[in-house]
């Protein structure tokens, strides 16, 4: 993986409560490392010999979005041209969910269509990653 032509970026609904954007950054974050291990670095030890693990090796923005606007991002991640991006989607039914068998059992039962989405993170080739984000806002 060549990190300078590499980059990442959450998108969340800016309009979420504090808590469940939290929650939804924190999500995608670790599914993103289970899938790409090789941007999170080594483990550290710092000068009083405290071992601190390894984080991501890149800034990984966190942008603001609307509903409207990630539900249509959403669709076009789902084309052609964008199938080398690893996507991460959290949504409604994900966050409504009390276990992983029964968001499984739900996410099987419904439409990609009726998903409402509080958060995309995507990562791959630069130049794609901007021409679906290049011009969003930072989630401040």
């Amino acid at each position: 993986m060549d990190l300078k032509n590499e980059k990442c970026v959450m998108i969340i609904d800016e309009n979420l409560p504090l808590g469940i954007i939290a929650n939804t950054a924190a999500i995608m974050g670790i599914t993103l490392g289970k899938e790409i291990p090789k941007v999170v670095g080594t483990n550290t030890i710092d000068q009083s010999g405290n071992e601190h693990l390894g984080i991501i090796r890149f800034p990984v923005p966190i942008l603001k979005s609307s509903a409207d606007k990630m539900k249509e991002i959403r669709q076009k991640l789902f084309q052609s041209e964008f199938q080398d991006l690893t996507v991460v989607d959290f949504s409604d039914l994900a966050q409504s969910c009390k276990t992983y068998d029964e968001f499984i059992e739900k996410m099987g039962n419904v439409s990609e269509s009726t998903l409402q989405y509080f958060g995309l993170a995507i990562c791959g080739p630069k130049k794609k990653v901007n021409k679906l984000t290049g011009s969003m806002p930072l989630l401040r």
